[in-house]
């Protein structure tokens, strides 16, 4: 059974820093693409940024593009997602999502696997 937990989530005022964790586990993930989604209230679920590790290559959405990180863990089953100079319009639910692809996916319907989201909130 494949599971994805984040973690990391929390309240932070405008111009701070969060770190969000993705703990994958049931099955390989060394091979496969995994991202970083957001849903606001009453929006969208956008993406954020993904991580191949066929490189590793990564792709950032221009909105968080020069304040956010995504990086993976030696083992690839953790996948990590760096937050600086947040904004108030950053505050959503977060994603983390493994697709079965090995490049780079942007998409949502890209990804077959989901976890249940963190809250970040910031005020400001």
């Amino acid at each position: 059974q494949v599971q994805l937990v984040e973690s990391g989530g929390g309240l932070v005022q405008a111009g701070g820093s969060l770190r969000l964790s993705c703990a994958a586990s049931g099955r390989t993930f060394s091979s496969v693409a995994m991202g970083w989604f957001r849903q606001a209230p009453g929006k969208e679920r956008d993406f954020v940024a993904s991580i191949s590790w066929s490189g590793p290559n990564t792709y950032y959405a221009d909105s968080v593009k020069g304040r956010f990180t995504i990086s993976g863990g030696d083992a690839k089953n953790t996948v990590y997602l760096q937050m600086n100079s947040l904004k108030p319009e950053d505050t959503a639910i977060y994603y983390c999502a493994a697709s079965l692809r090995t490049t780079i996916a942007t998409g949502r319907y890209d990804y077959t696997y989901w976890g249940q989201g963190t809250q970040v909130t910031v005020s400001s």
